[in-house]
Order: structure tokens, then C-alpha cells, then sequence
């Protein structure tokens, strides 16, 4: 039953559709959001590994699948609302080591559930009652070998639920500074699926939301700056796109803004920090932290395979060797400018990591930590208007020290 099932489950999308024709009128709209029965679903253990029961409050089209590296079943919709959902009362299996669910992009919700060995799809229905439209998804997972689930994992591409392209079509390069107003991209970091760190009721996905719409407010009112947010709501953005985003503003720099938490055993952080792209993290917790943030993309249900490409690494690498000193000036003057405006800075302000959303070889690219949301402190500045305004306008000021030196510097760089 496992072998050939994937593309049998990617259909369900259009089988609901079919199948509901000849439901009630309420079942059919497709326009409002089914809501979930918390109530009446769960993911539990069976004999032979797990099953899925989602009671939802109309049937809506959706797909299964699975995908590797970490192994994770993957739901998509259109679209539940999982308001009121809480993991802990809805996974009742060890099988499962996580649990993520929300927004992918406008009109599309998907569930992720991180397995803690290969569990292959099974068997997966949904029903939908047609005197009320109730709907109920069942799924069964099996335990297989990795061969046998890497056979039957991966996605077919559906433009009606997969996200856009990250491949934007190429541009020309940014215009030398000084021949216009100065790019600026701002990535508030996660967002949708992926809350980021949550402390005391609050989220890294809004905080950092708030905070990137302040500081292009801030960048505005100074003159001399476009701006553009690689997010402008609560939506999933892939790490690939995000850069992709700013090769197509013809970005000048690209600024990653974050207020992650440092979980138990990684040693305590606070104060705001800047990090650079490096293949080697300047410390350990540097490097955790930036495979928590590679991680936290590839388990919101990204396929990721067939990525690698040594040639073009090796053609980047050559472009960072000017990009990269940039950077490092973009960095010094972040670090001054929050100074300034009192942060708190980070005692170490200044660490190297190897951060994917950095990658983009021709734009001086950093990450800021804001804030750590593990530190009360931080966690209290982070939520308080006027603090992050403040840090706004230090951040505003390091980046218009860096467009000034580096405009006096660009007769140095090779052409």
C-alpha cells in the first residue's frame, strides 16, 4: 500500500472539489476558512507507528506528503484555521518530536509534523458528512526503512498551494551608490508557520515585523533611502526567496532582523548583535543558532533537494571577496549606531556564522539580533515602542555612515 501512494494523496486537492459538488452550498465556499475541532483531532501512536485525525468545520482541498532531512509529514490547505490548537494536548506519540502549523502564503495553511524516524503514508481520506459538511481527515502512518520512504517522499509542484518561485528573473546590478537613493532591504525574520523564539506571550515573527515596518519608517524620514520588506504581513518567506526578494529591488545592502532565544545549555546572550557569513561560527552558540535558523525553514515543509551546486559556491565566493570587507564595514557601523542610541550591545557585537539567509554574493549582507528574547531585559525593550524606535534611528545612523564610506571607497574596488 506504501509503494506508488504519494502521487495518489497529492491528489486530493481536486478529489475534494469533485466530491463536494454535490454538498451543501456552505461546504463549497471556499472563500472562508475551515476551522479546526481541537477537540476532535489528535496524532497518535498506533502498533505500527501513527495516525492522524483532523476534525475540521468544512471540507476544504488539501494534499499529503512526506518529505526528508529531518523525515516530516507534510499538510497543506485551502485553508483551516488552527486558533485554539495546542500541541501538547494534540500530540499524544513520541513518533512525532514537533509540530508546526499556520499560514504558508495568503490562502494556504499547511501542518507539519516533525517525525522521529521515517513514517511513510499509509493511507490518507477525508470524509465530509452532507448534512452539516463536517469534515474529518484521517491519516495513517507506517514505520519503512529509509530507502522506502525516500521513494515515497517529496512534492508534486501545484501552483495551488506551493509557494512562488524563488527563481526571480534576473536584474542588473544595483546602481553605484551615489546615483540615487540608497536600497535597503529589511528581512524581518520567520513569519506565518514559523513563529520564531516566543517568550511571555510574545513572538520573534511580530516583534521583528513592528520592528523592520519602525525602522523603514525611520529610514524614510531621513531622505535618501528606498526601502523594501521581504515581508510586509504574517506570511512564510523561504530563506531563498528572501534573497531573491532583494536581488530584484537591486538591493544595496540586506539587513536580516531578528530577536531570537538562547534555549538551555547554549549560555545566556543579550544586548543587540550583529552577525557576518562565515563557514566557520566564531563560537558555539553562534553556530547553533544559525542551524536553528537554517532548520526552522526546512521544517515548515521545504524541499530543499537538489540544491547543491559546487560550481556556483565556488563562482560566489569569489564575488564575497569584495562583498564581504563591505559587510564588514556595514557591520562596524551597526554596531556604532546602535551604541549611540544606548542599546544594550552585545558585549561580543560583532560574530561570524554560516547564516543561509546571508548568501547573496553581491549584496553586503548582515543579521541582527536585536534583542534576545531568552533575556528578560531584551524581552522588556523589544515590547516597548519608544525602545525600539530609538534603536531604529541608531540602526538608520550605522547605515548612513556605511553609504557615506563606502561611496568614498568605491574608487578604490575593482570595476
Amino acid at each position: 500500500m506504501v509503494a506508488g501512494l504519494k502521487k495518489y494523496i497529492i491528489l486530493f486537492a481536486a478529489c475534494a472539489v469533485l466530491f463536494m459538488q454535490n454538498l451543501p452550498l456552505s461546504a463549497q465556499d471556499f472563500s472562508g476558512l475551515a476551522r479546526i475541532d481541537t477537540a476532535a483531532s489528535s496524532l497518535r501512536a498506533t502498533d505500527r507507528g501513527a495516525s492522524l485525525r483532523l476534525r475540521l468545520s468544512q471540507g476544504v482541498p488539501w494534499r499529503a506528503y512526506t518529505l526528508d532531512g529531518p523525515p516530516r509529514l507534510v499538510l497543506d490547505f485551502r485553508e483551516v484555521d488552527f486558533s485554539g490548537l495546542d500541541t501538547g494536548d494534540f500530540v499524544q506519540t513520541d513518533q512525532v518530536l514537533g509540530l508546526r502549523f499556520g499560514m504558508v502564503r495568503p490562502g494556504v495553511s499547511r501542518l507539519v509534523a516533525e517525525l522521529a524516524a521515517p513514517l511513510a503514508l499509509a493511507q490518507a481520506a477525508m470524509t465530509v458528512l452532507p448534512d452539516t459538511g463536517i469534515a474529518e481527515i484521517n491519516i495513517d502512518l507506517q514505520e519503512v526503512d529509509k530507502e522506502t520512504f525516500l521513494v515515497n517522499s517529496g512534492v508534486l509542484r501545484d501552483p495551488a498551494f506551493d509557494l512562488p518561485d524563488s527563481a526571480i528573473p534576473p536584474t542588473d546590478p544595483a546602481p553605484v551608490l551615489g546615483d540615487g537613493p540608497v536600497v535597503v532591504v529589511l528581512d524581518p525574520g520567520h513569519g506565518g508557520i514559523d513563529p520564531g523564539a516566543q517568550r511571555g506571550g510574545e513572538s520573534e515573527k511580530n516583534l521583528m515585523l513592528a520592528f523592520a515596518r519602525e525602522l523603514r519608517d525611520t529610514l524614510r524620514r531621513v531622505g535618501g533611502f528606498e526601502v523594501v520588506l521581504t515581508r510586509e504581513d504574517d506570511r512564510f518567506v523561504s530563506l531563498e526567496r528572501r534573497i531573491a526578494i532583494a536581488h530584484q529591488a537591486r538591493a544595496h545592502l540586506f539587513l536580516s532582523l531578528h530577536a531570537d532565544a538562547l534555549g538551555q545549555g547554549q549560555g545566556q546572550a543579550s544586548g543587540a548583535t550583529v552577525y557576518l557569513l562565515d563557514r566557520n561560527a566564531s563560537d558555539e552558540a553562534t553556530r547553533l543558532l544559525a542551524e536553528r535558523h537554517d532548520r526552522d525553514d526546512l521544517v515548515s515543509g521545504i524541499d530543499l533537494r537538489g540544491q547543491d551546486d559546487v560550481i556556483a559556491d565556488i563562482l560566489m565566493d569569489l564575488a564575497r571577496q569584495e562583498t564581504g570587507p563591505r559587510a564588514e564595514v556595514l557591520a562596524h557601523s551597526l554596531v556604532a549606531g546602535m551604541q549611540q542610541a544606548g542599546g544594550p550591545v552585545n558585549s561580543h557585537p560583532i560574530r561570524r556564522a554560516d547564516f543561509s539567509v546571508l548568501k547573496a554574493a553581491d549584496i553586503p549582507s548582515v543579521l541582527i539580533e536585536v534583542g534576545f528574547l531568552s533575556s528578560p531585559r531584551d524581552l522588556k525593550n523589544l515590547t516597548k515602542p519608544e525602545w525600539r524606535l530609538g534603536m531604529a534611528q541608531g540602526i538608520a545612523r550605522g547605515i548612513q555612515a556605511w553609504a557615506i564610506a563606502d561611496m568614498a571607497r568605491a574608487g578604490l574596488r575593482r570595476r
